[in-house]
């Protein structure tokens, strides 16, 4: 069988599927149709049959989708049907919070180990999670076989922390600093900027009308580039 590529839009939205999965399991529903999935995630129904269509055949024509076996599916797809563990570098105000929540109650993900400078919290426990010297790092990362870790530290320490994990043959970094960290092509980085997510919420909020147009936020002040320059 020809190996099928799955787009990055398409493996970005299979985790918000598989929520929505658990959601109707535990809700003990048996079958949902794709009109269905739509009104939940907000997802276009012709978007989610070419979703799913990248993996066969996963519903019947006039029936829909069988809730138990999509699940099932999903698990093995996106390997929730086992343990992965994860570590979280930097314990600061971000990362306490990052340590108490439940990854688990959603996804098979458990934090298990943590790494920070400040010696009133190393040798510690917090939320079940033991907090280690950096100094540990490399050996409590091959101890633990764990390739992917948080990264939730002052923005001037990312891109030294990064070149250390890189060097120890780290996977995939899920970045919480607000600069974009240099890797190997190798190595996965996904992003996440509170602040920026913020901002862009708000200049949606006050720049795009009711019918989905953007405003000009120049005109509103009568303002033109070239005034910007002066």
């Amino acid at each position: 069988m020809a190996e099928v590529k799955i787009p990055k839009a398409t493996a970005r939205r299979l985790p918000l599927y598989y929520r929505y999965l658990q959601f109707l399991h535990d809700s003990e529903k048996t079958k949902f149709s794709s009109a269905d999935l739509s009104e939940a995630v907000k997802v276009d129904s012709a978007t989610i049959r070419r979703d799913f269509s990248y993996f066969g055949a996963l519903g019947k024509r006039g029936y829909g989708y069988d809730v138990e076996s999509l699940l099932a599916f999903f698990k093995r797809l996106l390997n929730q049907d086992r343990l992965t563990n994860v570590a979280l570098i930097g314990v600061g105000n971000l990362g306490h919070a990052l340590l108490n929540y439940n990854f688990r109650q959603t996804n098979n993900i458990r934090i298990s180990a943590a790494f920070d400078i400040n010696p009133e919290i190393t040798g510690t426990i917090q939320s079940g999670v033991p907090i280690y010297k950096m100094a540990e790092l490399k050996d409590q990362l091959e101890q633990q076989q764990i390739d992917i870790v948080i990264l939730s530290v002052p923005m001037e320490h990312a891109q030294e922390i990064t070149d250390e994990l890189v060097k120890i043959g780290i996977r995939g970094i899920l970045n919480f600093t607000p600069i974009r960290v240099n890797v190997p092509e190798e190595i996965r980085v996904h992003n996440v900027d509170l602040a920026n997510e913020l901002q862009t919420l708000i200049y949606f909020l006050d720049n795009f009308k009711e019918d989905g147009s953007l405003i000009n936020p120049l005109a509103k002040e009568n303002l033109t580039t070239t005034d910007l320059n002066d």
